[in-house]
């Protein structure tokens, strides 16, 4: 009789042995990380076609006012600090969090930092005092939530309404003028290089600065995968609450720099800083890809976003057209986006 095959006496690993990883499932068709990027590719040069059709738009309608230089620079200009406060939370969202306290923070930073006896310090000192109040509210969320397990929303919401009233409590209702003016001189025209306000320099810098952390770095790899499955992460050995902390010191921070920058272009400090800049913010992470859910999501399709929301401003209000009319088109394009998220999701884009 014939001895079948020594491989098929066995039905599982010799003793002693360590079993091979198993086989990977068969991918589907155009899958896998390089589609993925040809995919964010793809959502990236479609919100250039937008931007590049708003400029039409803004180019036919009025065509003097909208292509003036010094117009195209207010847009970058009024870009830049809510692009900052874009681009922390775009990684507290990929990471799996939300942050709606943004725009609280952003106020207390301005208003701490514009204070008689901060300004007494100079430069210097209103700078120190924005980052570092940025810095203890972010912290003050990462703890809430990373350590203390309350949800992003909660603990955020907390975090804004505290922020808020301590702001009205420190200026009193009253606006802050800023005297120092080596502070003043960065928003006037002489402080431009080559035509570039100093704070889109800044804004270009913080962009940097977070495309290479989430693209080139461990940290922005450990953020993706706490922001697709926290658990798989953990088991991974990824400290999940670290990186959770830091992800909101992360955006503290954002929220610090764009506080000085509001300060620079306003000469002032008021508790009504930074008003709706959560949602704002939110709005131009979902329009550049980020999913709420987390797990994806890219820097730069977060800062065309930005670019976005704020030419149609520009294009509104040089067409005199109603604030209202604006918030309307602005919701348009916010559930538009998520539709499309949505479609692309239910058709297994990951």
């Amino acid at each position: 009789m014939t001895q079948p095959a020594p491989s098929a006496q066995h039905h599982g690993p010799e003793k002693g042995t360590v079993p091979g990883p198993a086989p990977a499932p068969p991918s589907k068709p155009g899958g896998g990380p390089r589609a993925l990027g040809l995919r964010l590719d793809v959502r990236n040069l479609s919100l250039l076609g937008v931007l590049a059709v708003l400029a039409l738009v803004g180019g036919l309608t009025e065509p003097d006012a909208f292509l003036d230089t010094g117009n195209l620079q207010l847009i970058l200009t009024q870009s830049s600090v809510i692009g900052v406060v874009t681009v922390g939370v775009t990684l507290v969202i990929i990471g799996g969090g939300i942050d709606l306290s943004v725009g609280a923070m952003v106020a207390l930073a301005s208003v701490w930092a514009t204070t008689l006896a901060t300004q007494d310090f100079g430069f210097a000192g209103i700078l120190f005092t924005a980052v570092i109040v940025g810095l203890a509210a972010g912290l003050v969320n990462g703890v809430l939530i990373a350590y203390g397990r309350l949800v992003p929303f909660i603990a955020t919401l907390a975090m804004l309404a505290s922020a808020r009233g301590l702001a009205l409590q420190i200026t009193d209702g009253k606006t802050q003028i800023v005297t120092v003016q080596s502070v003043l001189d960065l928003g006037l025209p002489d402080a431009y290089v080559l035509g570039i306000p100093p704070l889109v320099l800044v804004f270009a810098a913080v962009t940097v600065v977070g495309w290479l952390i989430l693209n080139r770095t461990t940290f922005g790899r450990r953020t993706v995968a706490i922001g697709g499955n926290a658990e798989a992460a953990r088991l991974a050995g990824i400290d999940v609450r670290r990186q959770r902390l830091y992800l909101y010191l992360l955006s503290g921070l954002c929220c610090g720099i764009a506080a000085f920058m509001l300060i620079i272009l306003s000469g002032s400090g008021q508790n009504t800083n930074g008003n709706l800049y959560e949602l704002d913010a939110i709005a131009a992470a979902i329009i550049g890809g980020t999913l709420l859910s987390g797990g994806r999501g890219t820097i730069v399709g977060s800062v065309l976003g930005v670019l976005i929301f704020t030419t149609i401003t520009n294009i509104f209000a040089l067409n005199n057209l109603q604030s209202d009319v604006q918030q309307i088109a602005k919701g348009a394009i916010i559930v538009a986006a998520v539709l499309v998220q949505r479609r692309t999701l239910r058709n297994g884009e990951t």
